[in-house]
């Protein structure tokens, strides 16, 4: 309890720039990137139409779950070390110091690997510009708003994110219309759902194959919990991030891949 104390009063020194806002649209929009926008074509390509939704299912209530487990720790001791400090504290100092380094190579991997999708993603749009000056681009501002203080960091979150959400909403509502036919072109219909091979083409095996992709989908979700650390009232703005976890998924995760499954056939995901 002692070393507990010290931490506690370690952390009590930090600004606390992140409001409540900003904790909430991190919560909403800080886990919607690469895993939605481009790997899951090969998820829709591995399990199906069917499978992939129900991937994302699953995916979303083990997601819930280690939310509130993470969202009560978090409320209660809103530490900086977050999941780490955790482990160290209540499990082990050897069982903290893997779960550090495990997480630091972790986002060290997967930083890198967003930057190089993001590239790809706009060199579709602007062929004519070199990869690596959007890639430079990139960990420039990453860098940039990384090293400034944690109000214009949860700023810039809270706009991005707003940016993302708003986009996906416009392309499902888009995406609806365009299955029933309420636009200039031909109703596309629920053909794409039980064309060859119905909602599971490769079988219900092949969802849990598909949680592996689903499961990178969904990182970025702790961020909730390393964020409390610096977050100016905890207490409030933490439960109520928890709380939109579940909302988040249903709405960006898997009605998103309903309307996408039901745009485009599942074959045509990975040409």
């Amino acid at each position: 309890m002692q070393q507990l104390d010290q931490i506690m009063e370690k952390e009590s020194q930090l600004r606390r720039g992140m409001q409540a806002r900003h904790m909430f649209m991190i919560s909403i929009g800080g886990v919607i990137g690469t895993g939605l926008f481009l790997s899951s074509g090969y998820t829709v390509n591995q399990a199906g139409p069917g499978g992939a939704v129900l991937a994302y299912v699953i995916g979303g209530i083990i997601v819930s779950i280690v939310m509130m487990c993470l969202g009560e720790l978090a409320t209660a001791m809103p530490v900086a070390g977050s999941f780490k400090t955790y482990a160290q504290e209540f499990i082990s100092p050897s069982v903290g110091y893997l779960s550090a380094w495990l997480y630091w190579l972790n986002g060290a991997f997967t930083i890198g690997g967003e930057w190089i999708a993001a590239t790809i993603i706009i060199h579709q749009y602007l062929p004519g510009v070199p990869l690596w000056v959007w890639y430079a681009l990139f960990a420039a501002i990453y860098l940039a708003l990384n090293v400034t203080r944690v109000g214009v960091y949860g700023e810039s979150e809270f706009w991005f994110a707003s940016i993302k959400v708003f986009g996906i909403v416009a392309a499902c509502i888009a995406g609806v219309l365009a299955i029933f036919g309420l636009t200039y072109h031909h109703p596309i219909g629920l053909h794409n759902y039980t064309y060859q091979g119905g909602l599971f083409p490769h079988g219900v095996g092949a969802v849990f194959m598909a949680l592996v992709p689903v499961s990178f989908a969904y990182s970025g979700t702790e961020l909730i919990g390393i964020a409390a650390g610096e977050s100016k009232d905890p207490a409030r703005s933490v439960p109520r991030a928890v709380r939109s976890t579940s909302v988040r998924t249903l709405l960006f995760y898997v009605i998103s891949m309903i309307v996408l499954v039901g745009i485009i056939p599942w074959q045509k995901w990975l040409e």
